[in-house]
């Protein structure tokens, strides 16, 4: 018999391990594809992850009912994922569109029909910066205002780091259309 949302949180907060577990079962898949977006490769969107479920189950207190309670435990973990990019990446590092590197051809990622993993795949090849800017603004919806607040750049910087990203992402395409070899 599957656990109401509001008792699995209740039994979470007393300090349930069994309660944690089924809490962490629940949301692991689509809170690690949140990860995966800001990451450069599985291990440090499995960090990422970790450190947000860490995060997660310290700050539990603080939910207060309002709001989803998957929309929270969300931005918990991009708020993570932002503070590792900001302690282990420098932001400012970027490259410019003929620097990046080529895409290897793979049957995953070419197809006429490019899905969420190809994507996901291909994001996590841009640098940090263009990375970063993209998910906030395209996936989470975050103006440029509050981009440039959450990662301590100007505004100017984050529509430009934007630029670049879709840029950097449609070179990637193109490049994919262009390798598609037939077998």
């Amino acid at each position: 018999m599957a656990i109401s949302e509001k008792n699995l949180l209740t039994e979470c907060l007393k300090g349930n391990p069994d309660a944690q577990k089924a809490l962490y079962e629940k949301y692991k898949v689509p809170l690690f594809r949140v990860c995966l977006r800001y990451a450069k490769d599985r291990p440090e969107a499995e960090d990422m992850l970790q450190d947000g479920f860490v995060k997660i189950f310290t700050d539990l207190h603080q939910y207060n009912g309002n709001g989803a309670f998957g929309g929270w435990l969300r931005r918990v973990v991009v708020n993570v994922a932002l503070q590792h990019i900001r302690k282990y990446k420098k932001f400012e590092n970027t490259v410019e569109l003929d620097q990046l590197p080529e895409v290897p051809y793979t049957n995953e990622i070419a197809t006429s029909n490019l899905n969420a993993q190809a994507l996901t795949k291909m994001i996590q090849q841009l640098p940090t910066g263009y990375r970063t800017v993209f998910n906030l603004y395209v996936v989470e919806g975050y103006t440029h205002q509050e981009i440039a607040e959450l990662i301590g750049v100007n505004i100017n910087t984050s529509k430009s780091q934007l630029s670049k990203a879709k840029a950097s992402l449609r070179a990637l395409i193109r490049s994919m259309e262009n390798t598609n070899i037939r077998v």
